[in-house]
């Protein structure tokens, strides 16, 4: 493939006819110079087209050297524009991996809820059927909601249960504290019998004598 197929680029296509230019005029006055100088001495006419020829040359030459030096340039502003999209890949690809990392910590995370063993769902709670047909105002509610309400259903009954509870147990202690009292009270009734008896027994025995 010719080197003119390779390149592309406006500027460095303009750089290499310039160049080709250049080659060929300098060939061109070489061989003007060669021919020239088989005779001893150069007509004006010979060194005025020679000097024409050198301007020429002189012409292309400063011309390329000021592609080659915007060449230069351009290429260190594309070595920086290229080092300044690296780097802006690089952020990007970090950025797309911490993103990943994200992802499959959060997707971890779900089916780490999704497989939790959720106490909600040992409750002893009432069928759905059942709850329903107390409830219907619920009849119409997702899943979500109506496992929220059925487990608040759970949580009043519950609370009605510990009134009742708390209920019999105030009057298990009021009968516990009756039954004391009574057994107190049967107590200090023995006392008093015991003391009675005491202080019949010289009474008994004078009727004793008497007899």
């Amino acid at each position: 493939m010719a080197i003119d197929e390779i390149i592309t680029e406006p500027s460095l296509k303009l750089a290499l006819e310039t160049s080709n230019q250049t080659r060929e005029q300098a060939i061109a006055l070489l061989d003007f110079v060669s021919a020239a100088s088989t005779t001893s001495t150069p007509s004006n006419e010979v060194l005025l087209q020679i000097s024409k020829q050198q301007k020429l040359l002189l012409t292309y030459l400063a011309q390329l050297r000021g592609l080659h030096r915007d060449s230069h340039a351009g290429a260190r502003e594309t070595k920086a524009l290229t080092a300044e999209a690296r780097q802006e890949v690089d952020r990007l690809h970090l950025q797309l991996q911490n993103l990943y990392y994200e992802q499959r910590h959060l997707q971890g995370e779900i089916a780490a809820c999704e497989s939790y063993d959720h106490k909600y769902q040992q409750l002893p709670l009432i069928p759905v059927d059942e709850f329903l047909a107390q409830h219907p105002e619920h009849a119409d509610a997702d899943e979500n909601a109506l496992m929220i309400a059925r487990i608040d259903h759970e949580h009043q009954e519950r609370l009605k249960l510990e009134e009742q509870r708390q209920g019999l147990l105030k009057k298990k202690q009021g009968l516990i504290a009756d039954n004391k009292k009574r057994k107190d009270d049967l107590a200090n009734l023995d006392k008093d019998l015991e003391k009675f008896i005491d202080a019949a027994k010289p009474i008994q025995k004078t009727f004793e004598r008497v007899v």
